[in-house]
């Protein structure tokens, strides 16, 4: 599995998570990599339940940076890509921030709005920055 299909299956992971409120993430997990014979692969297992576990410090970030955007107003597809990227930025070192955000933008391309993909990338910037100034 390339690293842009594990970032496509924990965003879809992300997505399913908006839907099924009732279930934890363990559960979550385990359905979807039943149904839909998920690979059992370390980045989605790492990335998926660490965004879980920080979704509130995840969100923060994100609703700091959209300006104007609070994070339950935004599309469930680009608060879940944001999530990966967020969650990217601040806790893994090894993946290049360009990267993350490119990426980011690519599953926006694949899955959001055309509007959206300025916003993402806008957002992403703007963690970054603010990381990097830590």
């Amino acid at each position: 599995m390339t690293r842009r299909e594990a970032r496509e299956a924990v965003f879809e992971l992300l997505f399913e998570m908006e839907f099924r409120g009732g279930e934890t993430a363990e559960e979550i997990y385990a359905t979807s990599a039943e149904n839909r014979e998920l690979p059992d692969d370390g980045y989605v297992k790492t990335a998926y339940f660490t965004v879980c576990e920080q979704l509130s410090q995840i969100d923060d970030m994100i609703g700091e940076h959209a300006h104007g955007w609070k994070t339950s107003r935004m599309s469930r597809v680009s608060r879940a890509i944001l999530r990966i990227g967020v969650y990217e930025l601040m806790f893994k070192e090894d993946i290049p921030a360009n990267v993350t955000i490119n990426e980011a933008v690519e599953l926006a391309k694949k899955y959001d709005d055309e509007k959206a993909r300025p916003f993402i990338n806008g957002v992403l910037n703007s963690v970054k920055n603010a990381l990097q100034k830590a």
